[in-house]
């Protein structure tokens, strides 16, 4: 299959049906185009997000079977409940958005690239600027210590990407965001692709088509009036 190559002068630009996406690699659906923030909102309300590497075109993607967390169906494990009990951090929302973000670009012990490019960075702090994009985080003695950040659109918040500068700093924040966004009236999670360490807390894997039908359900749906404003 030949992918689509969209149109960077306009971010309005339908995106092709999904079921034309790519099986290998699982889900690349087209390239091209631009990180306005109508488009990736418009991108995401489809169950798509763009994800490159620094050098490549904005490639964008719709995986199936997707990874997604039904908040009421959180699992939070023993040592991680004693660490929560243990209060070693504070969380706070928003606080420091761009931190996070620059955070979770910052280069990995176990690999030394990043894909949250400068492009995709300027385009997420114009989302939080416009009240889209959001941030979790765990401080501890003042210092922003882990976290993570995504979209939240309707009722289903979008998760990006997470990082931990000490331990369990990342999961309390994980944790704690899924407590949250449940008393806000979300009512699904997105996780974008299986991992090991999400499956933990209870995210489990739905067809493409089940995902949508969610989307097309919930992101018209306001959350609670007060989300995000503690």
């Amino acid at each position: 299959m030949q992918l689509t190559q969209l149109d960077p002068y306009d971010p309005e630009q339908a995106f092709p049906a999904l079921h034309k996406a790519l099986t290998d690699p699982n889900g690349l659906l087209a390239y091209g185009g631009c990180l306005s923030p109508s488009r990736i909102v418009n991108a995401y309300r489809q169950g798509i997000f763009p994800w490159y590497n620094p050098g490549e075109p904005i490639l964008w993607w719709s995986p199936n079977p997707r990874l997604v967390l039904f908040p009421d169906k959180l699992l939070v494990s023993r040592s991680l409940q004693k660490t929560v009990r243990k209060q070693l951090f504070e969380i706070h929302y928003d606080r420091d958005f761009a931190g996070v973000v620059a955070a979770c670009a910052a280069p990995r012990r176990d690999h030394g690239g990043t894909w949250i490019t400068a492009e995709m960075q300027a385009a997420y702090l114009s989302l939080h600027k416009l009240g889209v994009a959001h941030s979790a985080e765990t401080w501890q003695d003042g210092v922003l210590v882990g976290g993570l950040y995504g979209l939240g659109i309707g009722r289903v918040f979008f998760g990006e990407s997470m990082f931990h500068h000490q331990t369990d700093a990342s999961k309390v924040a994980f944790a704690s965001l899924v407590r949250q966004l449940s008393a806000w009236g979300y009512q699904l999670i997105d996780c974008q692709v299986s991992s090991d360490h999400l499956l933990t807390f209870g995210a489990e894997e739905i067809g493409r088509q089940s995902f949508q039908g969610w989307l097309r359900q919930l992101c018209d749906q306001p959350p609670h009036p007060q989300a995000w404003r503690i």
